[in-house]
């Protein structure tokens, strides 16, 4: 028996799920929806949920055929915050009293 999903609304995942689908921890999943270099995504009320097609698309994105192949797109790391600087001793707040 074949099971004819196409009436069936598209899928969706939240974080854990989608971490585990992509093979990506949840963190570092979160870090590529900070810096906008992760799939797309949805916010239903506070919930971040991802369509598995969205998520498929963005992993083969990176597809290659070989090590050499420059027509392949790119799946960019989850980029770092640069640290954060301490605050100056004129600047900080018992300095000011």
């Amino acid at each position: 028996m074949s099971a004819n999903y196409s009436d069936l609304p598209p899928r969706y995942l939240r974080t854990p799920d989608a971490s585990r689908f992509v093979g990506l921890s949840i963190r570092t999943l979160e870090k590529h929806r900070i810096y906008g270099t992760g799939p797309r995504y949805s916010k239903l009320g506070g919930r971040v949920v991802y369509r598995v097609d969205e998520l498929q698309a963005w992993v083969e994105s990176g597809a290659r055929a070989h090590t050499s192949d420059t027509t392949a797109g790119t799946v960019p790391a989850a980029a770092r915050r640069s640290p954060l600087i301490p605050p100056t001793p004129a600047t900080s707040r018992a300095s000011r009293r």
